[in-house]
């Protein structure tokens, strides 16, 4: 039997990355119930037979004492969702525990944590990983906190790590991302030089895939930018979210870097410039046509 079967579960946030994670629980047996902000969702998982919570009161009742998941696209989602007016804290007793699996404010999560029981959770591996059940899950909190969430994050996620106190969870995750944001960067100005230099930019993939260059943006996000496929898994626009998130952090611990502020510069140009934040994190690409 799985661990989550039977357990008390609110799913908040059916995107994306949300809805394949509510649907993992469901099928490993969790008295799970969804809500989503937008109405479209919500029946998509109805229709899948799952259970749907029509407000954020129904869903915290049914939670209280359990488990409230969070999949949220930024942090004033998750603040307002949680601690606005009819938020879910108004109506779920001091023992339920959150996770919040999307990509937040470390200086926020701490704050959150005061007043909840709280583990920060956000992951990488996409949208395929939410699919497959095959994310990694960086995690913040207390160790009790994290014991308790851990059934629930090993039925959506594979690699799980605990980096310590509530927030470390997010500072994994903007480390991820900070890595990820520059090497779309990187791998966009290396195929695009090989194109104008003449160069088969699948042949230079190829030759780069066997050395020191070698990288899953390499392979994945280098193949649609050779095929110019921008459809969006991972949007531009929550990209340049957590490259601001990022940027807060830096400053808050006295990190200063100019290819951090020129990694910034470069999303925000895509995104509000040329006004290309609904597509793929790839689409960066299009800086360089």
């Amino acid at each position: 039997m799985s661990a989550v079967a039977g357990l008390k579960i609110g799913y908040v946030g059916l995107g994306n990355m949300g809805m394949p994670g509510a649907g993992h629980l469901f099928r490993a047996g969790a008295n799970l119930k969804v809500w989503n902000r937008s109405e479209g969702p919500a029946i998509e998982a109805q229709k899948a037979g799952l259970a749907r919570a029509c407000s954020l009161q129904e869903l915290a009742e049914h939670a209280t004492g359990g488990i409230l998941c969070l999949n949220l696209a930024n942090t004033q989602a998750v603040e307002s969702v949680v601690f606005g007016l009819g938020g879910l804290a108004q109506f779920c007793d001091r023992e339920t525990l959150f996770i919040d699996f999307g990509t937040s404010s470390v200086l926020s999560t701490k704050e959150f944590a005061k007043r909840l029981r709280w583990v920060d959770a956000p992951v990488s591996g996409g949208q395929t990983g939410a699919q497959a059940a095959t994310l990694s899950i960086m995690a913040g909190g207390e160790p009790q906190n994290f014991e308790q969430a851990l059934p629930v994050l090993e039925t959506v996620g594979k690699r799980i790590t605990h980096l310590g106190p509530a927030g470390s969870g997010q500072v994994a995750k903007l480390a991820n991302q900070l890595i990820v944001a520059q090497t779309i960067d990187a791998v966009a100005q290396a195929i695009r030089l090989a194109e104008l230099a003449g160069v088969d930019p699948n042949l230079l993939r190829d030759a780069l895939l066997g050395g020191f260059a070698e990288s899953r943006i390499l392979q994945l996000h280098g193949d649609r930018m050779i095929r110019r496929d921008f459809q969006p898994g991972g949007r531009s626009e929550l990209q340049l979210k957590d490259v601001r998130l990022i940027c807060e952090l830096a400053e808050d611990v006295g990190l200063q870097s100019e290819t951090l502020e020129h990694c910034r510069k470069q999303w925000e140009r895509l995104v509000h410039q040329l006004g290309f934040g609904q597509l793929d994190h790839s689409g960066l690409f299009k800086l360089y046509e």
